[in-house]
């Protein structure tokens, strides 16, 4: 099976192609340009450094958030477009569990979190595995409040593993709460992978839906409406 999986919910922009046996193509860009601009330019690089076309892809996977409005939307829209031009089914995807699909192993209690800014972070919590064990639904907090959420799920003496482009605005505040306890990704290993995107939507094949179903997932109500 042939899954083409798309993330614009943070950051990142992120295009992979992968099948049960192999990642086929990886891209991921961190550039000047905005999400609208490079996703199709890497979506056609894929096809074009893998031999693929579209209709050789099976199912078509998106990252439905929680993370960045406008990101969200471009991502699900675009996959939505391929799907029903390709006649072909599309799964969502949770971008705090792909993060967390992305660490192999360990004890530590994986916390993923996106910063939502005004204050907030979307998190959840999970122990490591294909597919990431869930311990904490995803939610949208103030970091201490999540902190709290996330300790209360975690073992005794447990570390608490942080990824995700939340680390970086919030590290001091979790060295300050956790001290030890805290393990922080560096940068170059908080970003989501959009191969993990690949294995998650795998993973998750009996939850496809055709494209007029695929919908973005949101933890709370845009900055207009909450205003």
């Amino acid at each position: 099976m042939n899954i083409l999986a798309l993330d614009t919910s943070g950051p990142v922009c992120g295009v992979a192609i992968a099948n049960e046996d192999a990642v086929r193509y990886e891209g991921a860009a961190v550039n000047r340009f905005t999400h609208s601009v490079s996703l199709m330019r890497m979506v056609d690089e894929a096809f074009e450094h893998t031999g693929l076309t579209v209709s050789d892809i099976d199912l078509f996977a998106a990252v439905v958030g929680p993370g960045s409005f406008t990101g969200v939307r471009i991502g699900v829209s675009t996959v939505k477009g391929l799907a029903h031009g390709a006649g072909k089914p599309c799964v969502g995807v949770d971008a705090l569990e792909a993060l967390a699909a992305g660490i192999a192993g360990g004890d530590a209690l994986l916390c993923p979190i996106q910063d939502a800014r005004a204050g907030q972070v979307y998190g959840a919590t999970f122990t490591a595995g294909l597919l990431p064990a869930r311990k904490l639904n995803d939610m949208a907090a103030k970091l201490d409040d999540y902190l709290d959420a996330a300790l209360a799920v975690a073992g005794t003496q447990q570390p608490l593993l942080f990824l995700g482009d939340g680390v970086k605005p919030c590290r001091a505040r979790i060295e300050e709460r956790l001290g030890a306890r805290a393990l922080l990704m560096p940068p170059h290993l908080c970003a989501l992978r959009p191969a993990a995107v690949c294995a998650v939507a795998l993973q998750r094949q009996a939850e496809q839906v055709d494209y007029l179903t695929l919908a973005p997932h949101y933890l709370r109500a845009p900055q207009a409406e909450r205003a």
